[in-house]
């Protein structure tokens, strides 16, 4: 006789657990400076800060420090670990090598294949001045997308799996781009390039734009990022 199986596999609209909670909480205090490297805590403390239990902080803390974002110290608590430039110049090369691989074959594919999801992309980043937006973190969201639409739109699904792995992992300092209006208009005026070579076909005019674009913004998160860091040292001296 023919069974159906349930699914257990979360779905787009399973609510957050409270461990994903207080992981995404920590990831935003590091991100925007309330915790900074070198910055030492307990357990204890930030169950007090959450209201939340020992069980959800201490799965949240795991992931964070499989992703090199802190540490545990031996009978100290844990710590805020110094932004690992290195990993990140790591994933960035990665990132590099899927969206550019991902531009060409856009461009050897037939128009019809890819053309709702870049129709897409061009009513959100085809527009003129006056319709740009000027929410940095609006902005920073629409960048991912568009990044991860031109991979998803090369119709390789395991590319885009790892694409959006490497996404998830330097978004801690890719955001920090768009702290600054110069920086949200280049976005568009570039992302506007980019699509518009790979809508003609322009395989390597777009890779050219692509690749420029990609080291622009790695070369500004690393000046942001240190600046950053440093005021915020500045003003909470001996944290």
């Amino acid at each position: 006789m023919h069974t159906t199986r349930r699914s257990t596999a979360k779905t787009a609209t399973t609510p957050p657990s409270r461990a994903d909670e207080v992981y995404e909480q920590l990831k935003r205090d590091i991100a925007d400076f309330r915790l900074v490297p070198g910055d030492r805590f307990s357990e204890h403390d930030l169950c007090n800060r959450l209201s939340v239990s020992r069980t959800p902080v201490r799965q949240a803390l795991y992931r964070l420090q499989q992703e090199g974002l802190v540490e545990v110290m031996f009978r100290s608590g844990w710590r805020v670990l110094p932004f690992d430039f290195d990993k990140f110049d790591q994933l960035y090369d990665l990132r590099m090598v899927l969206e550019t691989t991902a531009v060409q074959r856009l461009c050897q594919q037939d128009v019809a294949t890819s053309s709702t999801l870049l129709q897409a992309l061009k009513e959100r980043w085809l527009v003129p001045v006056g319709e740009r937006s000027s929410d940095a973190t609006a902005v920073a969201a629409w960048d991912e997308a568009f990044h991860e639409t031109l991979v998803q739109a090369a119709g390789n699904p395991e590319m885009a799996r790892v694409h959006h792995e490497v996404t998830e992992r330097i978004r801690i300092i890719r955001r920090l781009d768009f702290l600054k209006q110069v920086r949200i208009d280049a976005t568009y005026d570039e992302h506007a390039k980019i699509l518009r070579a790979i809508l003609a076909r322009k395989g390597d005019r777009a890779d050219l734009l692509l690749r420029s674009h990609i080291q622009a913004s790695q070369v500004e998160v690393r000046k942001i990022t240190l600046h950053q860091v440093f005021m915020a040292q500045q003003v909470a001296p001996g944290a």
